[in-house]
Parts: C-alpha cells; structure tokens; sequence
C-alpha cells in the first residue's frame, strides 16, 4: 500500500501524571510521547475528572475552543476544553470538561463505590465532546486509538456520524482493550443517549442490554484494529476483538515493560491504513 500514518489521536480515559499509574496511565502517558519521537503529529484527549487539581497541573480553558453545547437527553451541556503541558515530553494534553458530569472529586463511583447512574451520558458527552473539538482544531487524524471503556463510543460516531465529515474522512479506529470494563450495567435509556444524527435502533442494538461488555463490543464491532493491552480483558471481549476479522495486535508483557511496544504500535497503526 506504501501508506503510512502521520497523524495520531489519542482519546484516554487516564493518563499519568493527572491520574495515578495503571496499565492505561502509564501508556497514555509514555505512548503518545514515544509516537511523536518517531517524527509523527499527535493530540491527546482526557476527561477534566475532578479530582485533577487544576493548578498543580497548571490546566488552563482553550476559550477559542470551548462554547460549544451537546445535547444529551434533550439538555444542553456546556463543552468546556482544558489544556496541560507535559513539559519533559513536549506533549499537550487536552482535557474535555462539563461542571455536571467532570467536577466531581471521584473517577467512575462515589465513596461508597456505587458505579455513577450517569456514567453512560459522561461516555456520550466525552466522545462527541473529543470528535467535534478535533473538528474545531482543523486537524485530520489518520489513526484514532482509543484506550479506555470511556472512548468506546469514538468507534461508533466516527463510522456512523463523522465519516464524511473531511476531517475524519480517513481516519481508521486503533482499538485498545484492557481490564477496565464495568461490572455494573449502564442505565436501561443508555441507547437512547447515544442516539443522534441518524444512528439508530438497529446501530446500537447491541445495547439493549446496556452492559460495559457490550459496550466494548459495539466499539470492536466499528474498529479498525484491536490491540491487547492487558493479559487480562474479559474473555468474552478478548473473543470478541479475537473473531472480527481484523488486524490484531497481542499483549506482549516485554515489550510493555522495555518500551518496545512503542514500535511495535507504530508499525500497527500503518497497518490499519
């Protein structure tokens, strides 16, 4: 094909040093900074959680970018976007902020460990919140790797609502999976939520029973690629990712560990193309 990819969108649930280390943080963190050593563009997206302290990281609004609404649910939630530096890497990140869904100091449950009953709505407003941010920056990703159960709706939207849109109209979906996904179910209207611009019943059919597993299924069901970045996905998703005819990556505990993966994703995201 002699393709080869220049551009790289990252959409993270968690990225260190704004999070604590984990298997995603830590990859969130050190991948994008590894892809643009090797000479290409990249962007990074997050949610703005609460428990992020704003001044210690030193985020600031992107006025020019922010202003924006999403309607969910027939409500129109403000779209604020942040911005970080993280100075030894020469890498921005960009944060996507709403003072309902992001301002609260936990992740995903309150202190009792209750999953959030609008988790699901976060997930629509975060997707839609990155897709239409990257569309107001001008910037036309040719890979969007999607790591974390919270970018698992970037699949579906790109396919579905922003494909021939010329800022994604070439974009192919990397796919990571890794041991995240929720035990809890999303709430019975989640499919509704996820619904607009023409995505219909038979789009996100799969959510009729709204669980983070077939969630993740959806999210394959609309990929490109699947990489494994954990030795422990749920084994239904893992089959899944497995038997969808697409190119695949294995977890390779080594490479992750000596910073070799860097290159080996590398050489997978050309071969999305």
């Amino acid at each position: 094909m002699g393709e080869s990819v220049k551009r790289v969108l990252f959409v993270n649930s968690e990225i260190f040093p704004y999070l604590p280390e984990s298997e995603i943080s830590t990859i969130g963190r050190f991948l994008p900074q590894g892809i643009q050593e090797r000479k290409k563009e990249i962007r990074s997206f997050m949610p703005r959680f609460g428990c992020i302290n704003e001044r210690k990281n030193q985020l600031h609004e992107v006025i020019r970018l922010s202003g924006m609404n999403i309607i969910i649910n027939d409500v129109d939630r403000p779209l604020v976007i942040k911005v970080a530096s993280i100075s030894s890497a020469r890498m921005q990140v960009y944060f996507i902020d709403n003072e309902d869904y992001f301002h609260r100091k936990q992740i995903y449950r309150d202190d009792s460990g209750k999953f959030f009953a609008d988790n699901g709505e976060r997930t629509v407003f975060f997707a839609r919140g990155v897709l239409e941010t990257v569309k107001k920056l001008r910037w036309a990703p040719d890979v969007i790797h999607c790591q974390g159960w919270i970018s698992h709706l970037i699949p579906l939207y790109l396919k579905k609502v922003y494909k021939e849109d010329p800022i994604f109209s070439n974009s192919k979906v990397v796919l990571s999976l890794y041991n995240d996904t929720p035990a809890e179910n999303f709430t019975e209207d989640f499919a509704e939520c996820i619904k607009f611009a023409g995505i219909g019943d038979e789009d996100v059919n799969l959510l009729a029973d709204p669980s983070g597993i077939n969630l993740a299924k959806l999210a394959i069901r609309h990929s490109d690629g699947i990489i494994f970045a954990s030795d422990k996905v749920n084994p239904e998703i893992a089959s899944a990712g497995r038997e969808a005819g697409l190119p695949v990556l294995e977890y390779d505990k080594d490479s992750i560990a000596d910073g070799s993966y860097i290159d080996a994703y590398d050489k997978f995201y050309d071969q999305t193309l």
